[in-house]
């Protein structure tokens, strides 16, 4: 296990990446376990307030994220500064990406449904940063030969195209696919020869007249919704919580 480490993730100059997103991982953790307790009127813990302002735990998160950045570029890739400025932007991360939910929204929406987004973007993020982790590169350049690495015209073609399949996939409504395509392109081609998603840029302007079309996509996106939405929602309560009920307008 030590010459494995040492030979894929020290060697490499991944060290600091892995520190950052063990940080950011049991940050987050961390943070719903204790915004959960406070929910729950348990534990010692409490919301944060200066002169009646409510501090979101995203503030904090903010200068964490700002200092662990800047003290990384500064730092290099090796040694015992890279690895502490590594630790320190993973939990300012895991802090701010928490709230995204709150940040997208301009409100307080942790315990709502909008607040499931929160959840979403931190699992995505995860399994970017470990796709990257364990050597993938984006937009395929892990794909290209030693010759075509060798050759600046061959790589940015490779990067060219494969971006190009990232905003096509993303045109058709497929957002998770068209982010985990930058990683790995195999899954933009997957996404684009897929129908779109109904209400996509896509479907509006290349459906409009193949009624066929537009009524297979809509059922399509009907089934997967249904076959997908039930095991999500069960491990987005299981990460971050259940979000509070929608209480009918006017009572």
């Amino acid at each position: 296990m030590g010459h494995w480490l040492h030979r894929n993730i020290v060697e490499p100059g991944k060290l600091p990446l892995l520190l950052a997103l063990t940080a950011f991982v049991l940050t987050f953790l961390i943070t719903r376990v204790v915004t959960r307790l406070i929910r729950a009127g348990k534990g010692p813990f409490g919301n944060v307030s200066s002169g009646g302002v409510h501090i979101h735990h995203a503030v904090p998160g903010v200068v964490l994220t700002v200092i662990g950045g800047f003290g990384a570029v500064a730092s290099g890739r090796h040694g015992f500064g890279a690895g502490l400025c590594a630790v320190v932007f993973g939990m300012g991360a895991g802090l701010v990406l928490d709230e995204f939910a709150l940040i997208l929204h301009l409100d307080d929406v942790y315990w709502s449904e909008e607040g499931r987004k929160s959840v979403e973007v931190v699992v995505l993020t995860v399994a970017l940063v470990g796709l990257v982790l364990a050597g993938f590169s984006p937009f395929g350049v892990n794909d290209v030969t030693q010759g075509e690495a060798q050759d600046r015209g061959g790589v940015i073609t490779s990067v060219v195209v494969n971006f190009v399949f990232a905003m096509l996939v993303l045109l058709k409504g497929k957002t998770r696919m068209a982010i985990f395509s930058v990683i790995i392109p195999l899954v933009g081609l997957i996404g684009l020869v897929r129908l779109a998603r109904p209400g996509s840029p896509w479907a509006r302007r290349f459906y409009r007249r193949r009624p066929r079309a537009r009524a297979r996509a809509t059922l399509r996106s009907y089934r997967h919704d249904k076959r997908w939405s039930g095991p999500r929602r069960k491990f987005q309560d299981l990460i971050g919580g259940r979000p509070d009920p929608v209480r009918p307008v006017g009572r």
